[in-house]
């Protein structure tokens, strides 16, 4: 697609329905992925992708060809994603989690003995307010302060919601393991 990517943004800002189709034949299934870190299930998924999809062909004169276009369709895919959710929801803290001592980047076992798939949907599982900081500290690399602006919470919500969050994974992902062992 790179070689003939001008071309086909081109065609989508005519409205040329062909080069619609060949650009979200091309970046749907990665940003699928995308949209299934932020969602609780596949079909909640596909609704912030049409979304999203939505938003680049609104928008995709405005693209400047400054970077990668495939990284500016995953901001608007991911922004879609965290407009539902702060359109929908509090981003506050909705459970209390007894404190842990382990930390969950160092049980490198317990990574080891999961597949993608199954930490995909473990991460499914976490409350809105956790997965949304989740995945935008750990996936997207953004900071506690960027994300506070994101989702109009305070730094100290976004840190507390990614402690929680690792907190409920530890004990999601253990009680995985053990079921797993047994």
């Amino acid at each position: 697609m790179p070689d003939t990517e001008q071309l086909i943004i081109n065609g989508c800002i005519a409205r040329d329905r062909a080069s619609q189709t060949r650009l979200y034949d091309f970046y749907a299934p990665k940003m699928l992925v995308v949209c299934m870190r932020y969602s609780k299930n596949r079909e909640e998924a596909e609704e912030i992708l049409h979304e999203g999809f939505c938003r680049v062909f609104k928008y995709i004169n405005k693209f400047q060809n400054a970077g990668s276009f495939e990284g500016w369709i995953r901001k608007i895919i991911v922004n879609a994603a965290l407009q539902r959710y702060k359109s929908k929801s509090s981003l506050y803290p909705v459970i209390q989690i007894d404190e842990m001592k382990t930390d969950l980047a160092n049980d490198t076992d317990l990574y080891n003995a999961l597949d993608v798939k199954e930490l995909m949907k473990v991460v499914q599982t976490l409350p809105t307010g956790y997965r949304l900081v989740f995945n935008l500290y750990a996936i997207e690399g953004f900071k506690h302060r960027e994300i506070a602006e994101m989702l109009g919470i305070s730094e100290g919500t976004s840190k507390s919601n990614l402690s929680d969050a690792r907190v409920f994974l530890q004990k999601a992902l253990a009680a995985k393991k053990k079921i797993m062992v047994s």
